[in-house]
């Protein structure tokens, strides 16, 4: 399956279809995994996940930017989503992705950008979580989180359990809250484990680190059952309180089994992507789990007219090479 995912990644990092993406609306399946293209639609599916006793993280969609415009909009589109989540009185915290708000066009513009989100979410003590990308933002996200941890208790990041270096970060940050994922991009190995075995053996250890050695609250972020049920498992020999962790999985993904952690007395955060910016976070999916590429094709088949447009012809000859790469 490495073929099928190396081909996914590909179309995420393209800037062509993301960009001509935004004009379609939710397409391709995407509309089962992301809760919103705008304020209020996606209000309403936070309320909802709410009322099913589980708390949410939002997620402002967009990559690609390296314009400060752009940048500045984003920042106030997270503004304005924590300003009617404070106002709605929702259960959630926010996941910013450095990049969107101005990581690589320079390092100070974004620390003032995300610094105002600070601001705006510690009215209410709504938690920031700084989302992590690939590897050549890493140093320059933690440089800033490094930063905003002297003046803010509100904020945290994510820890990649396929980095080498992931238990050595994980106890940096031990005392902070953090997200704890296996990762999702495509790194040499050089930097990360490539085996799915030596990816989920670290995942393993960095949950039992963060959970043992310090005192930070710990987002044990997978779909992974195998991996949630051994750490069930060791969170009851250790005696560790449900307060001090929750599970958390993306919108759409694997529904009954977070309703049955719910039922089981676990916390549980939903992770909400919105906006029109789907496309990239749509293809990643699709890359970590190739089955999922049945949302496509039933998103395909089910409509009476294909969306015409570039967007949609390469998108579909994409699929088409993942379905020639599954069969081979």
């Amino acid at each position: 399956m490495g073929v099928v995912r190396d081909i996914f990644i590909g179309l995420s990092e393209n800037k062509i279809l993301n960009d001509a993406s935004k004009q379609m609306g939710l397409r391709f399946g995407a509309q089962k995994v992301v809760g919103g293209t705008g304020v209020s639609d996606t209000l309403s599916c936070l309320s909802d996940i709410n009322n099913q006793g589980m708390s949410v993280t939002f997620d402002n969609l967009g990559e690609f930017i390296s314009d400060r415009g752009e940048a500045l909009k984003e920042k106030n589109n997270i503004i304005k989503m924590i300003k009617a989540i404070q106002k709605e009185g929702i259960d959630a915290h926010a996941s910013v992705k450095l990049s969107q708000i101005g990581l690589h066009i320079d390092e100070t513009f974004c620390y003032n950008n995300i610094k105002e989100i600070l601001e705006t979410a510690k009215e209410t003590d709504l938690f920031v979580n700084l989302d992590m990308e690939n590897y050549v933002s890493k140093e320059p996200s933690l440089n800033i989180l490094d930063k905003l941890l002297k003046e803010y208790d509100n904020v945290g990041t994510v820890i990649q359990a396929y980095f080498y270096d992931a238990k050595k970060d994980v106890r940096k940050y031990k005392d902070n809250r953090i997200r704890l994922v296996k990762g999702a991009y495509k790194e040499p190995a050089t930097l990360a484990y490539q085996n799915k075995s030596d990816i989920d053996q670290s995942y393993f250890e960095i949950i039992k680190t963060h959970l043992v050695e310090g005192s930070g609250f710990t987002s044990i972020a997978t779909h992974d059952h195998n991996i949630i049920e051994k750490t069930i498992r060791f969170i009851e020999t250790q005696g560790i309180s449900k307060d001090k962790f929750e599970f958390q999985m993306l919108y759409g993904f694997r529904k009954d089994y977070q309703q049955d952690l719910v039922a089981r007395g676990y916390n549980m955060c939903v992770y909400v992507p919105y906006g029109t910016d789907w496309y990239a976070y749509f293809m990643r999916r699709l890359a970590e789990r190739p089955q999922n590429l049945n949302l496509v094709v039933k998103s395909l088949t089910s409509s009476k007219k294909v969306q015409a447009g570039a967007a949609a012809v390469a998108a579909v000859a994409g699929l088409a090479l993942v379905r020639k790469a599954i069969k081979n």
